[in-house]
């Protein structure tokens, strides 16, 4: 991106300006990223531990495959997941606040008595699957900003920065050599007139 400029004092302080702005505004750009690179990590760690938790539940639900086939799944459903939204580094993450089940009534005398414990089971298998989502979307929304922040450093860093001191030594040179330029022209013009004097 190159740098648009004129070769004066205004340009020179325009682009000083706005280069300041940029340098004090990258130690806070890396912090973010910093933060975010964190807190992407964390999601990623939690998820995971989540992910593991319920292969570990579905794993020993395995020697029970034949109740199941028994079991009436209408009894259990989700009636909702409240959802809130949580900043984090500027970035809006959801954050689970509460799932809501519907457990249709049924008769405890004409079913088996593990039924009650199926609900519980599949509640539990239905909530750690519901945070693992809320955990993976949380994730991907604070990699895909971490990923906008460390663009924007890289910018500011190898791009905006380097461009902005380039253009002000370009104009301090040139008005330098003007100013350089002028003084010998007075001088040779001071000593013809001395000469002719």
């Amino acid at each position: 991106m190159a740098v648009k400029f004129q070769y004066n004092k205004t340009s020179h302080q325009t682009l000083d300006k706005r280069l300041k702005i940029l340098k004090k505004a990258l130690p806070t750009l890396k912090n973010k990223e910093s933060a975010l690179r964190n807190e992407v990590k964390r999601a990623k760690d939690e998820a995971l531990k989540l992910e593991e938790e319920l292969n570990e539940a579905l794993k020993n639900l395995e020697f029970m495959s034949r109740l199941w086939n028994e079991f009436d799944q209408s009894l259990i459903s989700i009636k909702d997941v409240v959802l809130s939204a949580k900043k984090i580094a500027g970035v809006l993450t959801p954050l689970l606040d509460d799932i809501l089940f519907e457990i249709t009534p049924y008769n405890m005398f004409n079913s088996p008595i593990w039924f009650a414990d199926g609900i519980a089971i599949l509640k539990n298998l239905a909530e750690t699957a519901i945070k693992r989502e809320v955990f993976y979307r949380k994730m991907e929304l604070l990699d895909f900003a971490r990923k906008k922040t460390t663009q924007k450093v890289n910018l500011y860093e190898k791009v905006q920065i380097p461009g902005f001191e380039d253009a002000m030594r370009k104009i301090k040179r040139f008005l330098e050599d003007e100013e350089n330029l002028s003084k010998s022209s007075q001088k040779i013009l001071k000593s013809k007139q001395e000469s002719y004097g």
